[in-house]
């Protein structure tokens, strides 16, 4: 039997998986992610904690395959790291580092692209090679497969859905520093700011405003409820949305779009405010492209990095 690892790597904690070659979770574990001292340690305690499982298992090493990890932050076809947001790394050969901490091939990659990996394989973008996931959470995560494969780019920054220009009239500014970008209006946070937004502009009674702090949850709550200022605030958000969708389509029409995040737990209600808007605007070949909602939920990091090993 062949086994392999697949590992997560967040800005909290570690998640890992033990995969045997067909995709079956043997196990899941997690450790906590330790930051101090540039996190200095994070490739060490992942180390001790894959050699801890495999005596544990009590698998051959030459039963395994390799590991696979997905790191937030750009990766080259390398393996390399130049700069992470909440991990403390600068430059690092991730998979040097840990092929020699561990005696295993390594195969690293952003944690969006193997998230998608994961959906491809097990989840929502099953039965599809070519694909667009797209994570809608604190911040807007995207990843476009094609063949297969995830398009990594010449910096290890292809995919980066959540930061195209949608509004170039937009003042306030993005998270990453421009302004107009997606992510201030699909993520959690986005359509949070257009509720504030719509619930200024009038009085339109709405029980959104009973809400203390309105999210998107009580957002896309409201409009199961049919609440009017609820479903104008989710059709901008799915205009912008939809509209962005049907511009990435156009360069690498996708057999499928799915979508995942926190905000998807909204359901399957969620997607009509998405795929109206990208039908309006998609180009003639990618008008009837279909639309899933992520499957895997936390286990989509440990699947799809398991994936970069079991090709």
């Amino acid at each position: 039997m062949k086994y392999c690892f697949g590992v997560d790597v967040g800005g909290t904690s570690v998640k890992m998986g033990l995969f045997r070659y067909d995709g079956n979770i043997m196990d899941k574990w997690e450790i906590r992610t330790r930051t101090e001292n540039q996190g200095e340690t994070i490739l060490a305690d992942i180390a001790e904690s894959i050699e801890g499982k495999i005596a544990e298992s009590q698998i051959l090493k030459e039963d395994i395959l390799g590991i696979g990890m997905g790191i937030p932050a750009p990766v080259t076809g390398d393996g390399i790291v130049y700069q992470t947001a909440n991990l403390g790394w600068g430059y690092k050969e991730v998979k040097r580092e840990m092929e020699e901490l561990t005696a295993l091939s390594v195969s690293v990659a952003n944690d969006a692209n193997v998230a998608a990996l994961g959906e491809m394989w097990l989840g929502g973008g099953r039965g599809h090679k070519n694909l667009v996931v797209v994570t809608l959470g604190t911040g807007v995560g995207g990843a476009i497969i094609v063949g297969g494969e995830c398009v990594i780019g010449s910096h290890g920054g292809a995919g980066e859905i959540g930061h195209i220009t949608v509004n170039y009239d937009e003042t306030e500014t993005c998270g990453c520093g421009r302004t107009g970008c997606l992510e201030q209006y699909a993520s959690a946070t986005g359509i949070a700011r257009l509720a504030r937004r719509r619930l200024k502009a009038d009085d339109t009674p709405s029980m959104l405003r009973a809400e203390n702090q309105v999210t998107a949850k009580s957002v896309f709550d409201a409009v199961k409820e049919g609440d009017q200022v609820a479903e104008e605030i989710a059709s901008e958000f799915g205009k912008y949305l939809g509209y962005a969708l049907a511009n990435v389509a156009a360069a690498c029409d996708p057999g499928v779009i799915v979508v995942g995040g926190g905000v998807s737990k909204a359901g399957p209600i969620l997607l009509g405010f998405i795929e109206r808007p990208f039908r309006e605007r998609a180009y003639i070949s990618n008008v009837n492209t279909a639309f899933a909602l992520a499957q895997l939920g936390n286990d989509a990091g440990i699947c799809g990095a398991a994936k970069l090993v079991l090709k």
